[in-house]
This record gives C-alpha cells, structure tokens and sequence, in this order.
C-alpha cells in the first residue's frame, strides 16, 4: 500500500503533559491511541521551557526542523540541538527536560514502541539517496519538494510539508524507495521501520 499524505490527513492534538501541541502525521495501527501505537511520526511546535511527555517503552528519535534549537537534558544525557535536520535519540522513559536556545523551534519526532517496532530515520538531501526496503517506510518532505520512486509504480512527487507513506502487505516483496530532491536546499527525513 502506498499513501500520499498531506496536511489535511493529519491530526492536530496537545501533548501528552499538555506542554505543547503536536501535529500527528502517520501511525501503526492508523488511529491508534498514544498508549497503543507500534509507531507514530509527527511535527511539534515547542514555544517554551518545559519537560517533554514521558513514554515507557518508547525509543524515540526527534530532528530539529525550524528555529534556534533546544537543550535536552535528563536520563544521564545533556544535548544540544542547535543544527537542523540532524536525528537525535533518546529513550521515552527518562524524564527530559527541554530549554530553548533563542525562541519557539519545530520538531519531526518519531517513536517506536521497543517490542512492537524498531526504525530508523535518514535525511535525503542533495542527489537524494535509495532508501532500502522496510515493512515501513515513511517520507517526510521537511523542506522543498522531492520525487518518490517505487519500482513498479509511476513517480510520486511530495510538496512541502506532504508525506509518502509506503507498507509491504503481509507476504508481499518489499520495496525499496528512491528520493530525490527537486531543489538544491530540499531536505527529506526518510523514516525505515520494521515491526517483529
């Protein structure tokens, strides 16, 4: 199965702690609640100091989008992510506190629930990248415009802000995904997930 998403196919919510709010782009299973999904992608906008949302199981990976950065610190850790597009990750369970650098910052997160789903997430910029196959794949179009190529399928192009999501059907080859960029400064945060 493949996806197109746009802004309008995405859910708009509060955090968890109710310490800001996030934009929910995809989940495994589609509709799942926080306390239930095997994975969750999505984009939060943080305009204060404040703790994030604690959660147990959860490895989860967050890419500075928009703005100056943010201090994390908790769980043994001290990290700042001052430089956009660069993953960082950190365990759920630990109680981490964010300060911002110099104002409001938006940020891709995604989570894993550590025994349901693991994933990575890598940035495609430049000539692009072939990404390889997962059970998952999911393609964010974090700044500018890409082109999304399965074999067997025509191109499919992503506007900015838009996602491709791509899920092998149970006995079903998967596929890898190709990315490229359609402007110099374009940027895509490709999310690879297999689910055990």
């Amino acid at each position: 199965m493949v996806r197109l998403l746009t802004p309008a196919d995405y859910i708009s919510m509060p955090w968890k702690n109710g310490g800001g709010t996030t934009t929910e782009l995809a989940t495994h299973p589609s509709g799942t609640a926080l306390d239930d999904f095997a994975w969750r992608a999505s984009v939060a906008a943080v305009d204060r100091d404040g703790p994030f949302s604690r959660f147990p199981g959860i490895d989860r990976t967050i890419v500075l989008l928009e703005g100056a950065g943010m201090r994390l610190t908790g769980g043994g850790r001290d990290a700042t992510l001052r430089t956009a597009f660069e993953p960082h990750s950190f365990a759920g369970d630990d109680a981490v506190d964010c300060t911002l650098v110099a104002g409001p910052i938006r940020d891709f997160n995604v989570m894993f629930r550590r025994d349901r789903a693991h994933g990575t997430v890598a940035v495609v910029r430049g000539r692009g990248a072939e990404i390889a196959p997962s059970g998952f794949l999911l393609a964010f179009a974090a700044k500018g415009a890409h082109e999304c190529v399965i074999p067997g399928r025509p191109p499919d192009r992503l506007a900015p802000g838009h996602a491709l999501l791509v899920e092998t059907a149970p006995g079903s080859e998967a596929k890898p995904i190709a990315i490229r960029p359609l402007t110099g400064d374009a940027v895509a945060l490709v999310v690879s997930i297999d689910c055990p």
